[in-house]
């Protein structure tokens, strides 16, 4: 497995960049454990795919350096690389029965006949196509084909790192959750890097260790889940992530309080912020206290989905959402409280503070 280093990396597929807008990836300038598990997670165009394959071998970025270990591999091919990656859709050999698939890549690299046919039998067992070993690929459904893509990543234990470029889209729902579940444990079993891409929050949560996520050409915030639902670093990162989202209110700050419409909080300390800035408080509807007491809010619809309530509401001329257990109580003329360790300050997008 590889330590992965992104030295200053950007990309334009265009000639001649000269602005930020210009570059598909702006800079990028990380380092990823050897052994980690990350999940690059973006909307689509943010580029992630585009790192993934700068990563691989794919291609080769306009600037900057990728180094394996501390070794440059800018300019070397993925088999150069050692890398196994897993597309979007099925990558397979039609001829080839699901068995051979699979063993193709160990034959390839000379491995031992009885090394070859033991990880292929286990690797059969994860997939759950032990059963279609010996039917050829040709007669397979798409995900079925998926699982054998899936596989033939897995199935070496020699490769510096196994990239994932969505690879459950033509998954089935049941399946996606027994995969990604498949892969956490493959992961702490024996130690690949994974580089995992997808535009799903649910996956990007569950199988990775860290998630990096991505906006606009631009890495905005890598941590754990419960750091990007804690403290997201960008107000994009609080949006993206959580359903709902992230609150999002216009402020005006002074000193060490900050002020929402006609409404004053006082903070723990006072966040530093450049004059013409453009301030806003961001808080999750989980943060949010409804009831009798605290500031005004009006209430708009009221959303059961179970075992919580979403209240959507106006609150000083904004809209916020509330999360609130099923059975609370919603008062005629509610009032709401911010929860002080949910509250985050933001100058420009960026966190500059927090907690009342």
């Amino acid at each position: 497995m590889a330590r992965i280093t992104l030295d200053h990396i950007r990309h334009a597929y265009g000639p001649n960049p000269v602005s930020d807008s210009d570059y598909a990836l702006r800079e990028v300038h990380h380092e990823w454990k050897d052994g980690g598990a990350y999940a690059l997670l973006g909307p689509s165009g943010c580029g992630k795919t585009t790192l993934l394959n700068i990563i691989s071998g794919l291609l080769q970025p306009s600037h900057g350096r990728i180094l394996f270990d501390g070794r440059d591999v800018t300019d070397l091919s993925t088999q150069a690389r050692n890398i196994a990656q897993v597309f979007q859709f099925p990558v397979i050999y039609d001829t080839m029965t699901v068995y051979d698939n699979l063993a193709f890549p160990l034959r390839n690299r000379g491995v031992d006949e009885a090394d070859v046919d033991r990880r292929v039998r286990d690797m059969l067992q994860i997939i759950d196509l032990a059963d279609w070993a010996k039917r050829k690929a040709r007669g397979l459904t798409a995900d079925q084909k998926q699982k054998i893509s899936l596989g033939r990543g897995l199935v070496r234990n020699d490769v510096n790192a196994i990239l994932f470029d969505e690879p459950l889209t033509v998954i089935d729902p049941h399946m996606k959750w027994v995969l990604r579940s498949q892969l956490k444990r493959l992961h702490k079993q024996f130690g690949f890097t994974m580089v995992y891409v997808t535009h799903d929050q649910t996956e990007a949560l569950t199988f990775a260790d860290k998630v990096v996520v991505m906006y606009e050409g631009q890495i905005v915030q890598i941590g754990t889940p419960a750091e990007l639902f804690e403290t997201p670093r960008h107000t994009f990162v609080g949006y993206f992530i959580g359903s709902p989202g992230m609150n999002v209110i216009p402020a005006r700050l002074d000193g060490s309080s900050v002020t929402l419409g006609s409404q004053r909080l006082d903070l723990a300390s006072a966040p530093t912020a450049a004059e013409g800035d453009r301030i806003e408080l961001g808080i999750r509807p989980e943060f949010i206290r409804l009831g009798r007491e605290g500031m005004p809010v009006t209430i708009r619809r009221i959303e059961d989905i179970g075992r919580r309530k979403i209240v959507r509401a106006d609150f000083e001329g904004q809209p916020i959402a509330i999360v609130a257990d099923e059975d609370a109580e919603i008062p005629a003329e509610a009032h709401v409280r911010f929860e002080p360790q949910g509250i985050n300050i933001y100058a420009n997008s960026w966190r500059i503070g927090g907690e009342a």
